[in-house]
């Protein structure tokens, strides 16, 4: 089930590698109603299956910020940290949607771990990430992510 490593030596060593790919996540339209619930973004094109029936997907789709919240738990699934303090979201570089997630869909992570640097107190690491859509032609996201590791125990 992917790797782990402890402490930030053991981290540092896996630059530029290839974590693999997660498991499939299903995304269900109860799995986006919650999210619009929790975000306040109840646009029919994800919310109201009748009419996005009609609509440019031809059926609901998950938002694309649900696809992207994904990262965090099917990263955890490609790459774990044992023995530091903190781990922090620090951000993104980038982030693309080229295709919609429709409901019924599987997606999955694939994952490079691009690189490893040096902060106070820490490692930044930077993650390209691709998020697959099941038996699809394109990607739902691409993504480059950036993660801090504090403090070994």
């Amino acid at each position: 089930m992917g790797i782990t490593v402890n402490g930030l030596a053991e981290l540092k060593k896996l630059a530029g590698s290839d974590l693999g790919s997660s498991e499939w996540t299903d995304v269900t339209q109860e799995r986006i109603d919650t999210f619009a619930d929790a975000t306040g973004d109840h646009q029919w094109i994800h919310t109201d299956p009748e009419r996005a029936k009609e609509g440019p997907f031809g059926g609901p789709i998950a938002h694309g910020y649900l696809t992207l919240s994904l990262f965090i738990p099917m990263f955890t699934e490609l790459l774990d940290v044992e023995g530091v303090t903190t781990k922090v979201n620090y951000g993104l570089n980038k982030v693309r949607f080229p295709a919609p997630v429709p409901v019924g869909s599987r997606i999955r992570l694939a994952a490079r771990l691009a690189g490893v640097e040096d902060v106070p107190g820490g490692v930044q690491i930077t993650v390209d990430g691709t998020v697959e859509i099941e038996g699809g032609a394109k990607p739902a996201c691409v993504l480059q992510s950036v993660s801090r590791f504090y403090g070994e125990k």
